[in-house]
Protein backbone atom coordinates (compact mmCIF):
# COMPACT_ATOMS: atom_id res chain seq x y z
CA UNK A 1 0.00 0.00 0.00
CA UNK A 2 1.71 3.24 -1.12
CA UNK A 3 2.65 5.70 1.61
CA UNK A 4 1.44 9.23 0.87
CA UNK A 5 2.61 11.11 3.94
CA UNK A 6 4.08 10.76 7.42
CA UNK A 7 3.78 13.23 10.31
CA UNK A 8 3.76 13.14 14.12
CA UNK A 9 4.06 9.35 14.15
CA UNK A 10 1.09 8.99 11.78
CA UNK A 11 1.46 7.19 8.46
CA UNK A 12 -1.03 7.86 5.67
CA UNK A 13 -1.47 5.22 2.97
CA UNK A 14 -3.86 4.72 0.10
CA UNK A 15 -4.54 1.83 -2.16
CA UNK A 16 -7.08 0.83 -4.73
CA UNK A 17 -7.46 -2.16 -6.95
CA UNK A 18 -8.49 -1.07 -10.45
CA UNK A 19 -10.42 -4.33 -10.88
CA UNK A 20 -12.29 -3.73 -7.60
CA UNK A 21 -14.20 -0.44 -7.51
CA UNK A 22 -14.45 1.09 -4.05
CA UNK A 23 -17.61 3.04 -3.39
CA UNK A 24 -15.96 5.84 -1.44
CA UNK A 25 -12.58 7.50 -1.98
CA UNK A 26 -10.63 6.90 1.22
CA UNK A 27 -7.24 6.59 2.87
CA UNK A 28 -5.79 4.55 5.72
CA UNK A 29 -4.14 6.14 8.77
CA UNK A 30 -1.76 4.25 11.04
CA UNK A 31 -0.64 5.39 14.46
CA UNK A 32 1.23 2.99 16.72
CA UNK A 33 -0.94 -0.14 16.84
CA UNK A 34 -4.06 1.75 15.72
CA UNK A 35 -5.53 1.77 12.21
CA UNK A 36 -8.40 3.86 10.87
CA UNK A 37 -9.95 4.48 7.47
CA UNK A 38 -11.18 7.95 6.51
CA UNK A 39 -13.30 9.10 3.59
CA UNK A 40 -11.86 12.02 1.63
CA UNK A 41 -14.85 14.15 0.69
CA UNK A 42 -16.11 14.81 3.24
CA UNK A 43 -13.29 13.89 5.59
CA UNK A 44 -14.83 11.45 8.06
CA UNK A 45 -13.87 8.36 10.00
CA UNK A 46 -15.32 5.29 8.27
CA UNK A 47 -13.95 2.49 10.42
CA UNK A 48 -11.23 1.81 12.94
CA UNK A 49 -9.76 3.86 15.75
CA UNK A 50 -6.92 6.26 16.44
CA UNK A 51 -6.64 8.35 19.62
CA UNK A 52 -8.67 11.57 19.52
CA UNK A 53 -5.64 13.89 19.26
CA UNK A 54 -4.27 11.97 16.27
CA UNK A 55 -7.72 11.80 14.69
CA UNK A 56 -7.95 15.59 14.80
CA UNK A 57 -4.48 15.91 13.24
CA UNK A 58 -5.41 13.44 10.48
CA UNK A 59 -8.68 15.23 9.75
CA UNK A 60 -6.98 18.65 9.65
CA UNK A 61 -4.28 17.32 7.31
CA UNK A 62 -6.86 15.68 5.03
CA UNK A 63 -8.95 18.85 4.82
CA UNK A 64 -5.86 20.85 3.84
CA UNK A 65 -4.94 18.29 1.16
CA UNK A 66 -8.38 17.19 -0.07
CA UNK A 67 -7.67 17.99 -3.74
CA UNK A 68 -4.36 16.12 -3.66
CA UNK A 69 -5.97 13.12 -1.97
CA UNK A 70 -8.71 13.00 -4.61
CA UNK A 71 -6.10 13.29 -7.35
CA UNK A 72 -4.11 10.41 -5.85
CA UNK A 73 -7.30 8.37 -5.60
CA UNK A 74 -7.93 8.91 -9.32
CA UNK A 75 -4.35 7.91 -10.15
CA UNK A 76 -4.72 4.68 -8.20
CA UNK A 77 -8.06 3.96 -9.88
CA UNK A 78 -6.19 4.21 -13.20
CA UNK A 79 -3.53 1.80 -11.95
CA UNK A 80 -0.94 4.57 -11.63
CA UNK A 81 1.34 5.49 -8.73
CA UNK A 82 0.04 8.21 -6.38
CA UNK A 83 2.04 11.33 -5.53
CA UNK A 84 3.52 12.14 -2.14
CA UNK A 85 1.64 14.73 -0.08
CA UNK A 86 3.32 17.19 2.26
CA UNK A 87 3.10 16.32 5.94
CA UNK A 88 1.31 18.38 8.54
CA UNK A 89 3.81 20.81 10.09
Amino acid sequence: MPELSRFYGIIIRMFSEPSERHHVAHFHAYYSEHVAVFSIAPVALIIGFVPQRQQRLIEAWAELHEEELLSDWQLLEQGRKPSQIAPLQ
